[in-house]
């Protein structure tokens, strides 16, 4: 028995590590991943799970938006205009949820709404990518301080608030691909910085609502702090050396497969499974599919932005929206002896 508890802390514990260190990594993941891991390793009904996610989220994001505001670099104009419409709707989702699900189904309906959510995050990280390429192409002018939108902010912190009050996915992959829409001229090192000031808030929010309602396992939040907290570290360390499209891309095929995965173990009747099963042959297939259609459908998207299909980037390439693949600049590059360094 003892081995077993200790085996359960030590995977809680390892799942904590890989899901911060992406975070660390990228500044989005956290509930995505963390969520759809701990239900599959079972230590938890969706409920359960959740709110111990939250309760986690709300420590490391703590972490990271303090260095980020220490560095000035989260717009706090923005950050308070999403903070106003996310938190009230993280206080209800929860009770929302609960209201309208049928006596005892809660688990099976959280599950559905955590795989529906897990393939719109999947879309939002695949949205993102595109919308950084076309950005460059286009050559964004940077602005410290952009024209605030007050509607449509509210109305994307009131999406976010509620997604992450019930799933506890979308506070990093959803608000941040809005506010890549909302405020292009947004800088990188500004939107990861905002998105992370407003999230503490929100993740707050969701697991006071949570808690209430389901209240906290400590023996799952506890070893999940343990492992997210140093993972992220690591991620925020080792970011300036790995190559963070390759990772996005890789979140969109993992995401994708998590939710469709749930979605079978909750029996949503297009994938024919349902009481906790999952079929490991469609959830594979999935995945090789995605690995083939991924770099396919990037490559198709770079080949309408004008630059070659497949292979590193220049900064060249990138940066100069009149490039196109075998012209004059291309060659002006070769010739001047300039290395692929992106991708």
């Amino acid at each position: 028995m003892d081995d077993l508890v200790m085996t359960t802390f030590l995977a809680i514990v390892a799942a904590g590590f890989v899901v911060g260190v992406v975070v660390g990594l990228t500044g989005m993941g956290g509930g995505a991943l963390m969520t759809p891991a701990l239900i599959f390793l079972g230590v938890g009904d969706a409920a359960t799970v959740v709110t111990a996610d939250l309760t986690a989220a709300a420590v490391y994001k703590t972490g990271g938006a303090v260095v980020h505001k220490r560095e000035g670099s989260p717009d706090l104009r923005l950050a308070g205009w999403l903070v106003l419409g996310s938190v009230p709707m993280a206080l209800l989702g929860p009770h929302l949820i609960s209201w309208l699900s049928p006596p005892g189904d809660l688990d099976h309906v959280l599950k559905m709404c955590i795989g529906f959510a897990l393939l719109f995050a999947a879309l939002t990280y695949a949205l993102r990518l595109w919308v950084n390429l076309a950005r460059m192409r286009r050559g964004v002018t940077t602005e410290e301080r952009p024209a605030i939108r007050p509607l449509p902010t509210l109305l994307v912190g009131a999406l976010g608030g509620l997604l992450v009050g019930i799933t506890s996915v979308g506070s990093g992959s959803v608000i941040m691909i809005a506010l890549l829409m909302l405020y292009p001229g947004l800088s990188a090192v500004r939107l990861v910085g905002t998105d992370l000031v407003q999230a503490v808030p929100l993740v707050l929010a969701a697991a006071i609502s949570n808690i209430s309602l389901h209240g906290l396992d400590l023996a799952l939040t506890i070893p999940l702090i343990l492992g997210s907290v140093p993972g992220t570290i690591l991620g925020s360390l080792a970011a300036p050396r790995v190559p963070q499209s390759v990772v996005r891309r890789g979140i969109v095929v993992v995401l994708t497969m998590s939710g469709v995965a749930l979605l079978d173990k909750a029996g949503w009747a297009p994938l024919g499974a349902g009481e906790d099963d999952v079929h490991p042959v469609l959830v594979a297939v999935v995945g090789l599919v995605m690995l083939a259609a991924v770099p396919l459908v990037w490559g198709l998207v770079r080949h309408a932005s004008g630059l070659p299909v497949f292979g590193a980037l220049s900064p060249e390439q990138v940066e100069d929206p009149d490039y196109r693949p075998g012209g004059w600049r291309a060659r002006e590059t070769a010739a001047s002896g300039h290395l692929p360094k992106g991708g």
